[in-house]
Parts: structure tokens; sequence; C-alpha cells
């Protein structure tokens, strides 16, 4: 397995371990001061790992385009998720890295289009995406971590 993906699949192993023990209605909640909820963040992870590695080069996601459209960068929930949908998002918190380690073993990302990032990093191609990705995924993962404290209460 490619070490950046190890170390996001790292990351994504201890938030499922860390969201393990709440409620569907806790996973749901938008605590106050946050436009989002947990499971928002953590669907989110997944879908801007495609648009940043398969969109930017030209390839189809390994999730469905509607999955997506809920969970891309600049959204928020619009509907509550259900027990099944978090089961899946859980489930493609892992799968998609797994494919994804697949595919950058095949060397399919050959054609990704330079960008910067709303942080103003710069991407020239997929090793610089992956290394984008640790950074994203260790935002995400303080803003679950913030989340739960508010939730448990």
């Amino acid at each position: 397995m490619n070490k950046y993906i190890d170390r996001i699949k790292t990351i994504r192993l201890s938030l499922l371990n860390l969201v393990n023990d709440l409620t569907v209605e806790q996973l749901n909640e938008i605590p106050a001061g946050f436009k989002n909820n947990i499971i928002w963040h953590l669907g989110h992870l997944t879908a801007a790992q495609q648009g940043v590695c398969y969109a930017r080069a030209g390839l189809k996601p390994f999730v469905e385009e509607q999955y997506l459209v809920l969970y891309r960068p600049g959204t928020k929930p619009e509907a509550f998720v259900t027990g099944e949908e978090i089961d899946m998002i859980k489930d493609l918190l892992i799968s998609s890295l797994d494919q994804f380690d697949l595919d950058l073993s095949a060397n399919i990302f050959t054609n990704y289009t330079p960008w910067t990032s709303r942080y103003g990093v710069a991407m020239d191609n997929i090793q610089d995406a992956l290394e984008f990705l640790l950074f994203h995924e260790g935002l995400h993962a303080g803003h679950i971590t913030a989340m739960k404290k508010l939730v448990k209460n």
C-alpha cells in the first residue's frame, strides 16, 4: 500500500473508532457554532478525495455522483442521514481508499490537471494531491473531534 494512502487509512480508522459510540441522532446533530455535522464530515472525506484525485485526473470517481453532490466542498447537511446511509458512508471511507490504492498502482492518474486549493496549496500531480489529502484529513479530524465533545453532552 502507498504510504500516503496507508496514513490516510489510519486516520479514517481512528475517526471511525472515535465516533463508534455515537447514535444516529448524535452523528446528525449540528452543534452550535458549526454549519455541518459529524456524518457530513465523514462523507466529505470520501467525496473530497474522489474529486481531488479522480475528477482532477479526468477519471470517473469510484463513488456515485449522487453521493458526491451531497458531500462535496461547500455543501451542508440537507436531510437526516439514516443508519443505513451512515453504514454506507463508513464503508466508503475504507473501500474508496482500497480502490484508490489499486488505481494508483495501476498508474491511471496520468492526466492530472494542475490546480490550487482554497488553502493556497498548488497541486501539479497525483503525488501532490496525496500530500494535500493528509492535511485535509487532519483538518476534518479536528472538526469531528471538537463536535463529538459537543454532541456527547
